[in-house]
């Protein structure tokens, strides 16, 4: 069934040579990409900002090879950077270290990583590392405490998983680390993550539970109304102030429940992907677990 609604997908969105990039925004990815431009994506949280919702900026790309093309994206996160200050959006920025050239060296990854996030701190932002594959994990703790040693406008992302994700959690809030929880996108071995929802639902809550009561703000990124309700529940049990952490979201994902968690007084958080890497990314999305391609499809029959 799932090869079947790939192949759908792939023969009605891949580009074709009587369509052009613009066409195809037009139909299933514009509802999950912001754009192929800074533009594009700047109008688009303007839109969420109106609306009380706050976003983080993602420019779409990975697993980059060159040197060449890690500078590339440095350039481009600084200019987002100082779009977001020109622009008076509330916004920070997201991306992964494989753009930055993890999978060339370390060392320069760590020097890309440097400029970004100096450069957010120059104008008052933020930055935050995605979490990539399990293979990525070490390395990008490793890059992460290192800028983190002199920078603290910078956060990680964990994912409730894998495995070892509390001991990392505990690790990280020793160093006052913010952290961004997710369940985790990728698919990974028995080996070092757990394969049934259930256990991943339940290590999720557990992780939500340190990280809560911490005292540094954190964001709980989940479109699961049980996981939702659960942090909003502990919360409150632990009368927590509800603004010290932060719902975070995909963009176009749950859009009802966001205003809705907005309205009872949370903040919420966009994640918003653009770029003209739209279409790996999207399928890369699909094909990474089923159960992304059948959510999708629901979210675009919800509207």
């Amino acid at each position: 069934m799932m090869k079947k609604i790939l192949l759908y997908l792939s023969e009605r969105e891949a580009p074709k040579k009587m369509l052009t990039s613009i066409a195809l925004f037009n139909n299933v990815t514009k509802r999950f990409v912001a754009g192929e431009t800074v533009d594009e994506a700047s109008a688009a949280i303007k839109v969420l900002n109106a609306k009380g919702i706050t976003a983080t900026f993602d420019h779409l790309g990975e697993a980059i090879r060159s040197e060449e093309e890690a500078t590339a994206e440095v350039e481009m996160y600084s200019r987002i950077l100082d779009r977001i200050a020109s622009d008076g959006l509330d916004s920070n920025v997201s991306l992964k270290l494989t753009q930055l050239g993890l999978d060339i060296r370390k060392e320069l990854c760590i020097d890309n990583l440097t400029r970004i996030v100096g450069h957010a701190a120059k104008t008052g932002n933020f930055v935050r590392i995605d979490m990539e594959d399990s293979g990525h994990l070490e390395a990008t703790l490793d890059v992460f405490r290192a800028v983190r040693a002199n920078h603290d406008n910078v956060g990680i992302v964990i994912q409730s998983y894998l495995f070892r994700s509390e001991k990392d959690i505990r690790d990280l809030l020793a160093i006052g680390s913010r952290i961004r929880l997710c369940k985790g996108a990728y698919k990974e071995p028995a080996e070092v993550a757990f394969q049934a929802k259930s256990k991943v639902d339940a290590n999720y809550v557990d992780l939500m539970k340190i990280l809560l009561p911490s005292g540094i703000y954190h964001g709980i990124a989940t479109h699961d109304p049980a996981m939702i309700n659960e942090t909003i529940r502990y919360a409150r049990e632990q009368k927590l102030d509800q603004k010290c952490f932060e719902f975070q979201m995909l963009y176009g994902i749950a859009r009802d429940r966001q205003l809705k968690l907005v309205e009872e007084g949370f903040n919420v958080r966009v994640y918003v992907p653009f770029g003209r890497a739209w279409y790996p990314y999207f399928m890369r999305r699909l094909a990474e677990r089923p159960a992304n391609v059948l959510f999708i499809l629901r979210a675009m029959v919800k509207g």
